[in-house]
């Protein structure tokens, strides 16, 4: 009897930790879709004049509202925490969308981003009241813009225009459908692993299609601060 529990413990168990771990793979390689069909930024041009997409991009998204100057510390824990990890990708940038009022201040925290960083990939964009507040709605979250078109979320858009979150997020079991940017450890614990889970779906689909290789540019590391 005990010679066929220990046949069977050989046999099962190595089955059982390979569906674990095949499990595990699974969950890594794919951040999952919340909401699809984010609104492009149809006609609208960042401080440069460029035109700014989602599509065929990594977008991270956020809304600073026409008040720059109490909310800029978002802007830096972002910098810090996303960007400078993340700038070294092709096609991954950051996006703020943002009142035409808040041109001055934006021209400020730029100056000081700048002063650090690198910041060619970041865009800020300027859009009416009205297209501001349609572009947030679409994406389709429980949260909403203050009186001044702020929001402490950042959010994650894929190539595909569709926002990535975690279905349940740990803890609490809730959808998480952006990453509260007031905070230095939610963007670390929690939105720095997000970003990883999608760029590694991405490379997934590259080396499926015979178009990547580890020394693609697109997956070249950057410099992690």
């Amino acid at each position: 009897m005990k010679k066929y529990i220990v046949l069977s413990v050989l046999f099962i168990l190595p089955i059982a930790v390979y569906l674990f771990f095949a499990a595990g793979v699974n969950n890594f390689g794919k951040l999952p879709v919340l909401h699809p069909g984010v609104q492009e930024l149809e006609g609208l041009v960042d401080h440069n004049g460029t035109q700014v997409h989602f599509s065929e991009q990594i977008s991270v998204l956020c809304f600073l509202g026409s008040e720059i100057g109490s909310h800029k510390l978002n802007a830096f824990n972002l910098n810090q925490k996303i960007y400078k990890r993340f700038n070294g990708f092709q096609d991954f940038h950051m996006i703020v969308l943002l009142p035409k009022t808040a041109r001055q201040q934006v021209d400020k925290l730029r100056s000081e981003l700048s002063s650090f960083t690198d910041i060619t990939n970041w865009h800020f964009v300027y859009g009416s009241e009205d297209t501001i507040k349609e572009v947030f709605e679409s994406l389709n979250t429980p949260y909403s813009l203050d009186q001044t078109l702020y929001t402490p979320y950042s959010f994650l858009i894929d190539k595909d225009a569709s926002l990535r979150g975690r279905e349940e997020d740990k803890g609490t079991e809730e959808p998480l459908y952006g990453y509260d940017a007031t905070s230095v450890a939610v963007l670390h614990n929690k939105m720095v692993d997000d970003v990883k889970v999608l760029l590694a779906e991405y490379r997934l689909a590259l080396k499926k299609n015979g178009k990547g290789s580890s020394r693609d540019s697109y997956l070249k590391m950057p410099n992690k601060n």
